[in-house]
């Protein structure tokens, strides 16, 4: 009788520890890891982080950049105008691309495709995200009608007020062409200004307007250079190599 009960409990222990190992996991987990070394790489990845690094300082799988250093092809993305030294930028910077329909019909699918959720379609600050959180400039009101490419490629680079910075993930050549399609909303149309600009000037013009200067024109002067020259290794599509601008 008390080998018979003992015999009772041990396989009771048994199955209340099987029980309790395919419960204990996540819904849906059988308890069980075939072949973990297809789940978890053996090799390091940069953007995956479980146990400590024992190879790399700080234990980190991703190493931190030496202090002082640009990665390659960055060189051009940042002017080195500080962050708030937005009139230094819009009395400085000229945008090297000409206003040709090509350019902007690019500029308009950067715009659409990277602000209009904030700025609408319309440049009148009632995207999605405007709407919601107001306080969203509308382009074709007051000084924002005024401002000039400089002013735009700076704002989109460092970003001003509640407006995050882009330029991490808008290259030098993207943010003129965008600047530029900004300039085209400042006319209060919306996306048929840049028809309108086009059927003005003609399909075949080599370059629509030069709009790189606000109307203020007395304080254009410049006042620094701006990495003048400095090419894009990241061009966007199209278009020749993006430069930063230079003073005239």
């Amino acid at each position: 009788m008390t080998h018979t009960l003992k015999l009772g409990l041990q396989a009771s222990a048994i199955l209340f520890g099987a029980v309790c190992t395919v419960a204990c996991n996540e819904a849906g987990s059988p308890g069980v890891e075939y072949a973990p070394q297809m789940y978890e790489s053996i090799p390091y990845e940069p953007l995956k982080q479980e146990n400590v690094n024992i190879i790399n300082p700080m234990g980190l799988n991703m190493r931190t950049p030496v202090v002082g250093t640009v990665p390659l092809g960055k060189l051009s993305y940042y002017d080195h105008i500080p962050k708030d030294s937005v009139r230094i930028a819009e009395h400085t910077l000229r945008n090297p691309f000409r206003y040709t329909k090509a350019n902007l019909e690019e500029g308009k699918v950067l715009y659409t495709r990277i602000c209009s959720h904030c700025h609408g379609e319309q440049g009148d600050g009632q995207g999605p995200v405007g709407q919601k959180f107001k306080g969203v400039p509308n382009y074709s009101t007051g000084a924002y009608k005024t401002m000039n490419d400089g002013h735009i490629y700076h704002v989109i680079q460092w970003g001003r007020n509640r407006m995050m910075p882009h330029g991490s993930i808008v290259n030098p050549e993207e943010r003129w062409k965008i600047a530029m399609y900004v300039r085209v909303l400042q006319q209060g149309k919306g996306p048929d200004g840049l028809a309108d600009l086009v059927q003005a000037k003609g399909d075949d013009s080599p370059e629509i307007v030069d709009q790189s200067e606000s109307t203020d024109r007395a304080n254009q002067a410049p006042v620094e250079e701006a990495q003048a020259g400095k090419g894009s290794a990241t061009p966007g599509q199209g278009g020749a190599q993006g430069r930063n601008g230079k003073a005239n």
